[in-house]
């Protein structure tokens, strides 16, 4: 073999070895394939096999893909915009010595609660409202009127009076509110600015918050949900709702020093719904159990003034209203001394034995309960412990 002919077969094998180097080092994303006659029909069959292989995919990671859709197009017939029209008087123009009245038009949201036709919402989507409004998510408008309305939990009822019979709607289905954990996933549908029908998603922040409510007589909403779904002006009185499309709560407030969305949200919780709601169509308004006091949170330094552990937990009786509940059943007001310290105190460590830490466990124990209810307040007083029987009456009206 001459010399030309060797070099020749000496650079073949080389190069061979070299590609076979590069393929096995290629990335695998990056493999290229090398096809050669007959092999068409075996690709084929690799990406039948690939194609295939989604059926393996855990059912979980699949779901999630249309998880939120499937929901959306559950509920998105059941949920309504609510157009709420009042008079109101506009100082700056005047006509002939008066101030000129003009319709204001608010927006905001609400559900279906059951087949004929009651919509549920929150008490300041419709009050002070002369008409009121119901717009399906199918564009068809029906009028409503009100016929409960509950200003401490800030819920109303509103009753369809025209023929809805052709409507395709369902009631929602509620869940059980005091099961909620933080990092659940929550949804809130509603119609932000007015934009009908819209959907957001977070988690479930918190439970069990305290929502004051200056404009109700300063009873404070208690159990209240937080998140983080987006709710923005136009949203209140919609559905929170979890993953499985069951009602969780009623978007009602959120935390903002804008006026929009800043991250935290508050729903009015599904077991309260479910408590108030029936009293509400059936009488028009809920009557709330009340105690008859003012209270603050037990806090480290005034508890070791009381001569109690520094972290001893409770409420401490700041006020009591005259001839309350309360001051009924013996519980006393706390005293101050000239420094506007406070000298002695009753300090209610637990309700019907569940332990009080701060007032709103006092407030969530007590909203559980009914009109005529004896509870068994247990109080803290000069150190020693005692059990108080407290007939629990109605909340004065807001006007009183």
């Amino acid at each position: 073999m001459k010399f030309r002919e060797k070099l020749q077969i000496a650079i073949i094998v080389i190069l061979a070895i070299s590609i076979v180097y590069v393929v096995d080092n290629f990335p695998s994303s990056q493999t290229p394939t090398i096809k050669t006659e007959g092999q068409d029909q075996q690709i084929l069959n690799n990406a039948a096999a690939v194609e295939d292989s989604s059926e393996n995919i855990p059912q979980s990671t699949k779901k999630y893909d249309d998880t939120f859709t499937r929901i959306y197009n559950n509920v998105k017939n059941s949920v309504v915009q609510i157009k709420s029209i009042r008079t109101e008087t506009n100082s700056h123009i005047i006509i002939n010595g008066n101030p000129l009245d003009q319709p204001a038009i608010g927006l905001g949201s609400g559900f279906v609660y059951d087949y004929i036709g009651h919509i549920i919402t929150n008490n300041h989507v419709v009050e002070g409202s002369e008409r009121v409004e119901i717009t399906f998510n199918n564009g068809n408008t029906y009028q409503a009127k009100i016929i409960g309305t509950d200003v401490y939990n800030d819920l109303a009822v509103l009753e369809i009076i025209e023929d809805f019979s052709d409507e395709p709607i369902a009631p929602l289905d509620f869940t059980d509110s005091s099961i909620l954990m933080v990092g659940e996933p929550a949804i809130a549908i509603g119609n932000p600015f007015g934009l009908s029908n819209t959907m957001t998603t977070g988690i479930i922040s918190q439970t069990g918050r305290l929502l004051p409510n200056q404009e109700n007589g300063g009873f404070s909403i208690p159990d209240i949900i937080q998140t983080d779904a987006a709710i923005n002006p136009g949203n209140s009185g919609g559905p929170l709702i979890d993953i499985e499309g069951k009602v969780i709560g009623m978007n009602t407030a959120i935390q903002t020093k804008t006026g929009e969305f800043s991250g935290i949200g508050f729903a009015i919780p599904s077991n309260s719904i479910k408590r108030i709601i029936p009293e509400l169509i059936e009488n028009g308004e809920y009557k709330h159990p009340w105690l008859g006091i003012s209270g603050m949170d037990l806090n480290p330094k005034v508890a070791e003034s009381l001569n109690l552990t520094k972290n001893y937990k409770g409420v401490i009786i700041i006020d009591i209203v005259d001839d309350g509940p309360a001051q009924k059943a013996g519980i006393l007001k706390a005293t101050f001394n000239k420094d506007n310290e406070i000298s002695n105190a009753d300090i209610i460590v637990s309700i019907d034995g569940h332990q009080v830490k701060t007032m709103a466990d006092v407030i969530y124990h007590i909203s559980n309960k009914r009109v005529g209810d004896e509870v068994l307040v247990t109080i803290v007083r000069d150190g020693d412990i005692k059990d108080l029987y407290v007939s629990l009456q109605s909340r004065p009206n807001v006007t009183d």
